[in-house]
């Protein structure tokens, strides 16, 4: 059997280096839709940060004596006087 000439190792060096550019377009195609993912990722991640920002300033500003107080007195309640108010404390055996 005669040795590979030439024309054999270049072709096999040109399909190696056609493997090689494949692979490395698959990754690098890879790569950016894995970016666009991130990226929308990423967006989503901010818009919930912003939702959990807003219903903290509500749950907050809904709490607060200024809404609560107008709401106690259009429903006939008043505030507890100081001697009203009881502490209740647990024991540990109780628990």
């Amino acid at each position: 059997m005669p040795a590979p000439r030439g024309r054999f190792w270049l072709v096999l060096w040109l399909l190696f280096a056609l493997g090689v550019l494949a692979w490395v377009n698959a990754r690098q195609t890879s790569s950016v839709v894995l970016a666009g993912r991130l990226r929308t990722a990423r967006a989503e991640h901010a818009a919930a940060e912003a939702e959990w920002t807003r219903l903290q300033r509500r749950l907050r500003e809904a709490g607060s004596r200024g809404v609560l107080i107008p709401k106690v007195e259009r429903m006939g309640l008043r505030s507890a006087a100081d001697t009203e108010i009881v502490t209740l404390r647990v024991t540990p055996e109780a628990r």
